[in-house]
C-alpha cells in the first residue's frame, strides 16, 4: 500500500517507538538492531541524541538524523555544520541519491512500517473536528487519561514560568514583586491583562507597600498610574485621588500608562477595568505581606478567601468616575477569586516551589487544583460532551493545556492519548 505526504514528525514517531515491521538494513546490506532510539531533540542539532545501535557486528553510540529524502542532508546544509559530524546513522524515508553521505551508514525505511499507521495519523491531522480524536477519546482507559492530564497540568504550570522568569529579570529576582505582577496581570481577566501588567511594571510593589496603611493613597497610586485621573474630574473622591497622586507621582518620579489602553467594550459593568482597579487597590491595602499569607494557606478555600476584596465606598454608586449608578457594593465575586487563584496564584506557588526545591509547596499547589471545582467555559463544555471528567480545576486546566498545546497544533504523535488511539486496531482499520 502506498502512502503520500509523509512528514518528518511521523518518521520521528516511528523511530522513537521503534514501530518497524521488519529488520532495518543499511544501504550496504548490514542489519540494524536498535538498543535505544536515543533522546528526541526538539532543538537545533541531530534529531535523536545518545542512541545505542548495533550495525552489523559493530556497537554504536551517538546521534541519529532523520529526513524524508537523502538529499535533504545537503539541502539543510548539514555538511557544513560541525554539530552533525557526530551523526552515526542517517535514516530516510526515500533514498533519492545514488551516492551516500561519505561513509555514514544510511537506511531507507519506506517499506519498513505499517502504512495503515500513517493513514490513521493522516486522518487525525486532516480532521475538521474540534480536536482530531474527539470521537475516539472516550475509548481510552481512564487511568491512561488521568496520567496524561497530570503531565498536561504540570506542563501548563511550567509554561507560566516564562512570564515569571521575565518578571524576575525586571525585578532583579524579587519574588514579592513578581507575585504582585502576576496577580496584577490576572486581575485584567484576559481582556485587560496587558494594561494591568503594564501598570504593575510602572508601579513597583515596594512603593505601594510604603502606603499599605492608607487605602486612599493606594487607590490614588493605582488609578493615577492607570492614567485615569485628571484635574477635570468633578466629584470630591476623584479630586482627592488626583491631588494625592499628583504629590506621589512627583515624589516617586512616576510615569502613568496611557488611559486608552483600558478596554470597556463588550464587558459587563461589574467587570469594567475601573472596578477591577478599585478591587485591586483594596486588596493591596487590606492584605499585609500578601505573598507570605498565600504561602501559609493549607486549603484551597483558605486561599480563595484571601482574595475577598471589595472596592472602596465611592464605587458602590459608580462604574466610571464621571457617572453615578444604582447603589451596589462592588465586591470581587467568588468565581473571580477562584479564577485569580487558578490562573495566577497556584502557578506562582508551583514555580516558586520549584525554584526553592520545595516539593511540599509544589504538591500543595497541585492538591489545591483538586480541591477547586472545574471552571465551565466553551472549551470545557466540548471536553465534557466528549466524556472527559471536568469535575476539578486540575482536570479542566490540564484539558485547556492539552487543547492549546497539542490538539490545536496537531501534535497527536507527541500526545499519549493520540499515540494510544493511533495504534489501536480500530483506528488502524479506520485509517485504511
Amino acid at each position: 500500500m502506498k502512502i503520500s505526504v509523509v512528514n518528518e514528525a511521523f518518521l520521528h514517531y516511528i523511530w522513537k517507538y521503534r514501530l518497524f515491521t521488519k529488520t532495518l538494513i543499511t544501504t550496504t546490506g548490514e542489519p540494524i538492531e536498535i538498543t535505544s532510539p536515543g533522546i528526541h531533540n526538539h532543538n537545533e542539532g541531530p534529531d535523536f541524541s545518545d542512541a545505542r545501535l548495533r550495525i552489523g557486528e559493530t556497537l554504536w553510540a551517538g546521534n541519529v538524523e532523520i529526513h524524508i529524502n537523502t538529499s535533504d542532508w545537503v539541502k539543510h546544509g548539514h555538511q557544513h555544520n560541525a554539530v552533525y559530524d557526530s551523526v552515526m546513522l542517517h535514516v530516510v524515508y526515500n533514498h533519492d541519491l545514488k551516492e551516500q553521505n561519505g561513509s555514514m551508514p544510511l537506511v531507507e525505511i519506506k517499506d519498513c512500517f505499517d502504512p495503515q499507521l500513517f493513514n490513521a495519523y493522516r486522518a487525525f491531522i486532516t480532521s475538521k473536528n474540534w480536536v482530531p480524536c474527539i470521537r475516539q477519546i472516550g475509548s481510552v482507559s481512564p487511568d491512561e487519561v488521568s496520567l496524561w492530564l497530570e503531565r498536561m497540568l504540570i506542563e501548563r504550570l511550567e509554561h507560566k514560568s516564562d512570564y515569571i522568569q521575565d518578571f524576575l529579570t525586571v525585578t532583579e529576582n524579587d519574588w514579592d514583586e513578581v507575585f504582585y505582577m502576576m496577580l496584577a496581570r490576572s486581575f485584567g481577566f484576559s481582556l485587560n491583562a496587558l494594561p494591568f501588567e503594564m501598570l504593575s511594571r510602572s508601579l513597583p510593589y515596594k512603593i505601594l507597600a510604603k502606603h499599605k496603611n492608607n487605602p486612599m493613597q493606594i487607590e490614588a497610586l493605582i488609578f493615577g498610574q492607570a492614567g485615569l485621573l485628571d484635574q477635570h474630574l468633578s466629584e470630591p473622591w476623584p479630586q482627592q485621588l488626583f491631588a494625592e497622586y499628583t504629590f506621589l507621582r512627583k515624589k516617586y518620579s512616576l510615569a502613568p500608562i496611557a488611559a486608552h489602553l483600558w478596554r470597556f467594550m463588550r464587558l459587563r459593568p461589574v467587570n469594567f477595568p475601573t472596578i477591577r482597579l478599585a478591587q485591586f487597590a483594596s486588596l493591596l491595602s487590606d492584605k499585609e505581606v500578601l505573598l507570605s499569607q498565600v504561602l501559609e494557606c493549607q486549603t484551597a478555600d483558605d486561599l480563595i478567601r484571601l482574595f475577598d476584596a471589595k472596592a472602596s465606598a465611592y464605587w458602590d454608586t459608580h462604574y466610571h468616575f464621571t457617572k453615578e449608578s444604582v447603589a451596589k457594593p462592588k465586591k470581587l465575586g467568588r468565581s473571580s477569586s477562584v479564577l485569580l487563584v487558578i490562573n495566577a496564584v497556584l502557578p506562582f506557588m508551583f514555580v516558586y516551589g520549584r525554584a526553592l526545591a520545595n516539593d511540599e509547596l509544589c504538591n500543595r499547589a497541585l492538591s489545591f487544583y483538586l480541591q477547586i471545582p472545574g471552571e465551565l467555559n466553551a472549551a470545557i463544555k466540548h471536553w465534557k460532551s466528549a466524556g472527559m471528567d471536568v469535575a476539578t480545576a486540575f482536570n479542566t486546566q490540564a484539558l485547556l493545556g492539552l487543547k492549546s498545546d497539542y490538539c490545536d497544533k496537531f501534535r497527536c504523535l507527541d500526545c499519549r492519548i493520540g499515540d494510544l488511539l493511533l495504534r489501536s486496531p480500530e483506528n488502524l482499520l479506520r485509517g485504511n
